[in-house]
């Protein structure tokens, strides 16, 4: 929600390149899709800006200075215990504000009337009460219920326009692409022995199961590499420590397990592979 406050006030604001209208629309979409919504922001305004090379370069800037900072307290620091550290607190208290800051701003151009401001209350209720998966389908499912009965008439045409119409080919494939991989990476993984595709498919699951993106995505990393035996318990609740005072996405914590999965001068190799695997859906 802080990212997608920033995004407001740098593309919406000082940038002109989306309006507000069109920028809710992409917020909505994004959320709806599985992955790390943030990014997936970052990257859809890029696409709208700029195609195809607009998407990749927003999402190699908005992740690469974390990935790489993770990546390198890893090979320094991974088995530190800064998990319960004073100051990664202070941080975290920091971030309350501008994540409230961020959800008033929204509240005005998302939920302007009655109606739709109780559905935002009846979804966060629905959110924070089943937690998980469960809880965000749920409330998506409400949200998508309420529009068809109660604001079909309120129904207003897509104020974006796509870079990639006349390239649905892309689509289509990109869309294929992910389904093979969800349903082929796991067999694969299972007939491999060691090596990187366990790697690949257990940050591509957690990667493509996951709705929201950030601390959501933190039980599907646990048990893809601390049970395995990848990572020791510490060893994640440090990184996860060392996440939460980075800036960017949640997501690149994937670069710090990767590194720790195969620490030495491969580290980085590992680092590479996760962070790109956790993005790929």
């Amino acid at each position: 929600m802080a990212h997608i406050g920033y995004f407001r006030d740098e593309y919406v604001g000082r940038r002109a390149w989306v309006d507000e209208r069109e920028f809710s629309e992409l917020v909505a979409v994004t959320n709806l899709l599985p992955g790390p919504s943030s990014s997936q922001l970052g990257m859809a305004i890029g696409a709208h800006r700029a195609g195809l090379l607009g998407g990749a370069a927003a999402w190699l800037g908005f992740m690469l200075p974390s990935a790489a900072v993770m990546t390198a307290l890893a090979l320094l620091v991974g088995a530190a215990d800064v998990a319960s550290a004073g100051w990664i607190h202070g941080l975290e208290l920091v971030a309350a504000p501008v994540v409230a800051l961020a959800v008033l701003a929204m509240r005005r151009t998302l939920a302007p009337s009655g109606l739709r401001l109780a559905m935002a209350v009846v979804a966060a209720i629905v959110a924070l009460a089943w937690a998980g998966f469960g809880g965000q389908a749920a409330a998506i499912l409400f949200g998508a219920i309420v529009g068809v009965v109660a604001l079909r008439s309120t129904a207003r045409p897509p104020a974006l326009t796509s870079a990639f119409r006349s390239r649905r080919i892309v689509s289509v494939a990109s869309l294929a692409t992910f389904a093979v991989l969800l349903l082929g990476l796991g067999p694969l993984s299972r007939a491999t022995d060691g090596g990187v595709i366990p790697l690949i498919h257990s940050m591509y699951r957690s990667g493509a199961l996951v709705f929201g993106g950030g601390h959501v995505v933190l039980p599907l990393l646990h048990d893809a590499v601390v049970p395995t035996g990848w990572v020791g318990e510490q060893e994640f609740l440090a990184g996860y420590g060392l996440a939460q005072a980075m800036p960017g996405p949640l997501f690149s914590f994937s670069s710090y397990l990767g590194a720790i999965r195969d620490p030495g001068p491969n580290g980085v190799v590992g680092a590479g592979i996760a962070v790109c695997a956790i993005y790929l859906p």
